[in-house]
């Protein structure tokens, strides 16, 4: 049963996500949803769970993991679908192993923020419904404010619930848990002969194209362990995640990944890793050379939907492998001249303009490197058949800024509103999420959110805690 928090007040909501359930976002702040949304009471339907998993954390193996810190409260059916409502911040749990079980304001804000701003983004992701702060204390490296979010999404089945199962020489209950899964996500799959290898197929293919985006979008996950993997292929459980500021392939947003494992060039051969490490799991059901043809498959999966993201990102044409070489040296060029990623991809639609060209040159480490690159890119867009004809022009512009974002969710944003939020104002989360639920929109009245960070915005460290 989740435990209350004291005083709690609501910092933000989610209108959009509380259509998924059916509910008026109007009447979350009144005083039976409020005690709710914090823990205080639960509805006689209700019957929450801690949920059991174990997983590879930083690549070791753990067993002792599951919800330590969070309750699935219930699950809702609305317009034919399911939704699970998951309690983060409920107190401790069986499997809270000496913590508190509680989040801390930073993080809450951060997660519903984050789930926000992808889904605004078209990037699978859980949703968030809303955060609550309080009065109780929470002591992590220093005293803060206990809070509470409602996490919702179709499924809360992660990697590791297959690892817990298999691992622990379970093979009964890895059955009945492939089959429940089977049931709820892919009921087409029920009278399949090979019903268990489709569903790894699957899988395997929404893995792929979840990191296809994050790279697309310069999304950094910041820890990948495998109990962090959603079997729907979503963005699963917010910590120290960042979008990128200034390209650099191998950026690190964990400040407690002191070997790079999760930077974010290695997103995608992690998933992969993963994906190896739940195909074992499930060797009791399948053989094991069908399991490794299907994990094979990633590769070309991730790879034509990359190139065909990153090919609508410079406005290109054409097969998604027409551009490859083209691409990747573009990334070296951001590299090299130190281009905030975002702002530069945001520009690019307008780079025939002279004022826009010397802007981004004017930015660059390496002018020689971006004059290269620039002359480059005229040729590629020369063989695509685009002229510098002006409606072709005005074409390519509605393109590329239907996929390139004018406002992220940057760290220094996100921790300016969270300082406010500490002080009891929560206007600038409530502005921030404004922002980002329009992220390519042009939106002239926020157009100071979409400025280069400042140098002490840049690369700020971040905790799993954060």
């Amino acid at each position: 049963m989740p435990q209350g928090l004291s005083n709690p007040r609501l910092v933000i909501g989610s209108e959009s996500t509380a259509h998924l359930l059916g509910l008026d976002i109007n009447t979350i702040e009144q005083a039976g949803s409020l005690k709710l949304i914090s823990g205080q009471a639960v509805l006689n339907i209700w019957d929450p769970i801690a949920m059991k998993y174990t997983g590879h954390q930083f690549g070791q193996y753990n067993p002792q993991l599951g919800d330590g810190r969070g309750v699935l409260l219930a699950q809702v059916n609305h317009q034919e679908k399911t939704w699970d409502m998951h309690l983060k911040g409920a107190g401790s749990t069986p499997y809270s192993r000496q913590g508190d079980g509680r989040a801390v304001l930073r993080s809450s804000i951060r997660e519903f923020l984050g789930s926000e701003a992808l889904a605004a983004l078209n990037i699978p992701t859980t949703r968030a419904l809303c955060v609550v702060d309080s009065d109780t204390h929470v002591y992590r490296e220093q005293q803060e404010s206990g809070a509470m979010l409602i996490r919702v999404t179709p499924s809360h089945v992660r990697f590791g619930h297959f690892e817990f199962c298999s691992f622990g020489n379970e093979p009964a209950l890895l059955q009945t848990l492939c089959d429940f899964v089977i049931e709820q996500y892919y009921p087409q799959l029920i009278k399949h002969e090979k019903k268990y290898l489709e569903f790894y197929k699957i899988t395997v293919q929404k893995t792929a194209s979840l990191m296809a985006n994050w790279q697309g979008i310069g999304f950094a996950h910041g820890v990948m362990n495998t109990d962090n993997m959603s079997i729907l292929g979503e963005t699963f459980d917010f910590g120290p995640f960042a979008f990128l500021d200034d390209y650099e392939a191998g950026f690190i947003c964990n400040h407690s990944d002191y070997q790079g494992r999760y930077a974010f060039n290695q997103q995608p051969n992690i998933a992969k890793w993963n994906l190896s490490v739940l195909a074992q799991a499930l060797l009791p059901l399948i053989d094991k050379d069908p399991l490794v043809e299907q994990l094979e498959g990633f590769d070309d999966v991730f790879s034509e939907q990359y190139f065909s993201i990153m090919n609508g990102k410079f406005g290109l044409l054409g097969a998604f492998d027409a551009h490859q070489s083209f691409i990747n040296e573009s990334l070296i060029m951001l590299e090299t001249c130190k281009l905030d990623f975002s702002v530069f991809f945001r520009k690019l639609s307008d780079i025939h303009n002279p004022q826009v060209f010397n802007y981004l040159r004017n930015q660059c480490l390496d002018i020689k490197a971006f004059d290269h690159w620039y002359g480059q890119y005229q040729q590629a867009l020369i063989e695509d058949g685009q002229t510098v004809h002006e409606t072709i022009q005005a074409s390519r512009k509605k393109r590329m800024n239907q996929v390139n974002p004018k406002y992220i969710l940057r760290n220094y944003l996100a921790q300016n509103a969270i300082a406010a939020a500490h002080q009891g104002d929560y206007s600038l989360v409530q502005t921030l999420h404004k922002v980002l639920l329009k992220p390519f929109d042009e939106q002239p009245e926020f157009e100071a959110y979409a400025d280069l960070p400042p140098d002490w915005g840049k690369k700020l460290e971040v905790s799993c805690s954060s």
